[in-house]
Order: structure tokens, then C-alpha cells, then sequence
């Protein structure tokens, strides 16, 4: 708390003059009165271009995601493979085995879900960046 005009109590002791500067009071806290962000505030780069420049490998990494997850039961990682080792562990008996299997393919068909929508946005990103000039995208 700054001091009054008649100054701080006895007891307690006198304030750093950096805590009442009456510019890290006003406004936005960034030494405009009105609180509106300066330039310097802004952001100058979004990442487009970096992201523009990522962009094959990206899709090439979300294509290939996509393509495991699709796969039959003999590819490793694919979604049909952790239906039929749940339906194994079913017929055998193993319960604890098959709640664990489904858990998990409940989140491998979400990530099919997921990734999928990141593939269609990053079409949209590959005419964003062709239309702009930005990276790999043109």
C-alpha cells in the first residue's frame, strides 16, 4: 500500500518508491493511461509461416496415422486389431483384460475421429497458404 500524504504508520516501514509508482497503477499495467495495448504488445507473427512451411510433413505424419488406424486386424495399431484381441480376451475369459482393451479402443476410435477433422483443416490451411505465398504450401 503507498503512503498517505501524512506518511506511512510508525510501525510499519516506509514503501519502496517502485511500488508506488503511479504508473504500475494505471490503467492496463502497461504505462498507458488508457489501458489499450501499445504495439509493442501485439504480436508481429502468428506462425504462419512456419506452420505453412510444416505443412507437407503434416499431413504426410496425420495421412499415415489415418492409414494404421484403418487397417485390417493384422496392422499393428489399427482399430480393427484392438477389436478382435478385446473379443479374444472375451472368449477367454479374461475380463479385466477386455474392460482394458475397450478403454483403449474407445480412445483409438476418438483419435480416428480427431484426426480426421485435423486433416480437413489442414486442407484448408495448404489454400490458405497457396493463396498467401506462405512455405511449402505454394
Amino acid at each position: 500500500m503507498c503512503p498517505s500524504a501524512a506518511g506511512p504508520p510508525p510501525s510499519e516501514p516506509s514503501p519502496s518508491p517502485a511500488r508506488c509508482s503511479p504508473r504500475r497503477h494505471a490503467g492496463g499495467g502497461n504505462g498507458s493511461p488508457s489501458g489499450a495495448p501499445t504495439a509493442a504488445a501485439t504480436p508481429k507473427n502468428d506462425g504462419a509461416k512456419g506452420i505453412c512451411k510444416r505443412l507437407p510433413k503434416t499431413e504426410e505424419r496425420i495421412t499415415k496415422a489415418l492409414d494404421r488406424l484403418n487397417g485390417d486386424a493384422t496392422v499393428v495399431g489399427s482399430v480393427a486389431r484392438l477389436q478382435q484381441r478385446a473379443g479374444e480376451a472375451k472368449a477367454a475369459g479374461h475380463s479385466e483384460i477386455e474392460t482394458y482393451l475397450n478403454n483403449r479402443l474407445t480412445a483409438r476410435k476418438a483419435l480416428v475421429t480427431t484426426l480426421q477433422g485435423r486433416q480437413a483443416d489442414l486442407k484448408a490451411v495448404g489454400t490458405w497458404c497457396a493463396a498467401h505465398g506462405e512455405g511449402a504450401g505454394k
